[in-house]
């Protein structure tokens, strides 16, 4: 069991907290730990995770919980021993702030897969508190959680990356999807597939968005720099698809039939599920991978090491998320238009302006 927030840390905070299953997020005041690295925050992007954690939908919400891990801001404290930040610097906290650091696979940088690795926000720490996440006027965290950001590139954009971006860059990367002249399908164009069509078309690959909705091609092909759209609903569409993507990465998290997706590979081709329905377990039809060697597989976040590297091809590059900025006491509005999907494509909350301690 977590012990409270509010006790035992030397580091004062205030932010926001749901304190029950309705979600209703509102001013709190906690603590935080002493770490290597204390920042101001600036920025916090708000997932669809925060919507999921704020209700307690995945069954494992301990309250009153802090949301938000795609925390950006400012070093302002640095511990003698850190050698890779100082004062000053732009910074952010992804997904997590902690793992054993003993198994194999902290040993090659994928804290994100360690069988006790510690979340942002919802978990429970080292020393039996709870962990709190951005929705807050501070953070802090050990050096080997914290993210460099070039000066170059925008914290407000920035921060999604730190979620969204990595967990489709990952798969792109681990799954060999980013060679030019690779024709890569996304499926969705939200708050992962948009991110996903500007990380694949840095690479320099062909992209093709695989949506429901028709009114979205124009924001796919001039906005977001597409190659081409596949409305998934018009069986014409679909067919004169059929066999030409190498890979496709799906960000879709409803529930939804596999088949028509893998038709689309080519052989060897590789679908990657990187968004996790609720509502119902997925079905699996195996003949048609089959019938061409082809793969269905997923991914989740990514390691440290290669946070750093994606927020270092997104400064270089200049991949940014679409946002839309807003009040810390819009929060709750925003939460609500999440759930009906009415953003484009991510919200990220301006903590540096507007969230003031009561």
């Amino acid at each position: 069991m977590a012990k409270s927030a509010e006790q035992g840390h030397p580091n004062q905070a205030f932010g926001w907290a749901a304190t029950d299953t309705s979600g209703v997020l509102s001013p709190f005041k906690f603590s935080r730990r002493r770490k290597d690295v204390r920042f101001k925050v600036l920025y916090c992007g708000i997932c669809h995770s925060d919507l999921h954690m704020i209700k307690n939908e995945w069954g494992k919400s301990r309250y009153p919980i802090v949301p938000g891990h795609e925390v950006v801001g400012i070093a302002t404290e640095v511990g003698s021993k850190v050698e890779k930040l100082k004062v000053g610097d732009k910074v952010g906290v992804g997904c997590f702030v902690g793992a054993c650091h003993s198994c194999d696979d902290c040993a090659n940088d994928l804290e994100n897969y360690c069988p006790k690795k510690i979340y942002t926000y919802g978990d429970t720490y080292y020393d039996g508190t709870a962990t709190q996440g951005g929705y807050s006027d501070v953070m802090v965290a050990e050096e080997r959680y914290v993210i460099h950001f070039p000066d170059n590139l925008p914290l407000d954009g920035g921060a999604p990356l730190l979620c969204a971006g990595i967990t489709v860059y990952s798969p792109l990367k681990y799954f060999e999807l980013t060679k030019p002249g690779m024709h890569i399908g996304v499926v969705g164009l939200g708050g992962l597939g948009h991110v996903a069509v500007k990380f694949a078309k840095a690479f320099g690959v062909k992209v093709t968005v695989i949506s429901t909705s028709p009114g979205k091609k124009e924001e796919a092909l001039e906005r977001l720099g597409a190659d081409s759209f596949v409305v998934s609903r018009d069986p014409d569409q679909m067919r004169a698809a059929m066999g030409t993507m190498d890979g496709i990465i799906d960000t879709v998290f409803a529930a939804h039939p596999l088949l028509p997706l893998i038709g689309l590979l080519k052989s060897h081709g590789k679908l990657i599920l990187v968004a996790a329905p609720i509502d119902r377990p997925i079905e699996l039809p195996v003949y048609a991978l089959m019938s061409g060697r082809k793969l269905v597989a997923s991914s989740l976040s990514g390691g440290l090491k290669e946070t750093q590297e994606m927020i270092d091809f997104a400064g270089k590059h200049n991949v940014t998320a679409n946002v839309e900025v807003v009040p810390i006491d819009y929060v709750n509005t925003a939460m609500e238009r999440l759930e009906k999907a009415n953003v484009r494509y991510r919200f990220v909350i301006d903590i540096g302006n507007t969230l003031k301690a009561a």
